[in-house]
């Protein structure tokens, strides 16, 4: 399975997390695309991450509030607090695979 750059966007990603991977076979990988970002403010202090929270702030966080559970995650989540979301559900191998300038790839296996 795959998600592209959506499930800081969801109001319930671990939720979401939890369904995929439950619709996985047990040797099965969910592959996470989301905005390259640090995990602390101060490394999210450049260009990019001027875009990016202006986008997190007039569209993201907006979109994951108005929904049930409303986590609001915002583009600018960061690996760690991503990695915890698809920890709590049931993934308990992430890794980062793959980066490009504007986004991370993580793998995420039961």
């Amino acid at each position: 399975a795959c998600i592209f750059d959506a499930l800081h966007d969801m109001g319930d990603p671990v939720g979401a997390a939890t369904h995929i991977k439950e619709s996985l076979n047990p040797d099965g990988t969910f592959m996470v695309v989301e905005p390259l970002a640090a995990d602390d403010l101060e490394g999210n202090l450049n260009l990019l991450g001027s875009i990016f929270y202006g986008f997190s702030t007039t569209v993201c966080v907006p979109t994951s509030r108005a929904q049930e559970v409303g986590l609001g995650l915002g583009s600018q989540a960061g690996e760690k607090r991503l990695t915890e979301v698809l920890n709590q559900g049931g993934f308990n191998q992430v890794r980062r695979a793959t980066e490009t300038p504007t986004n991370m790839v993580l793998e995420a296996r039961a």
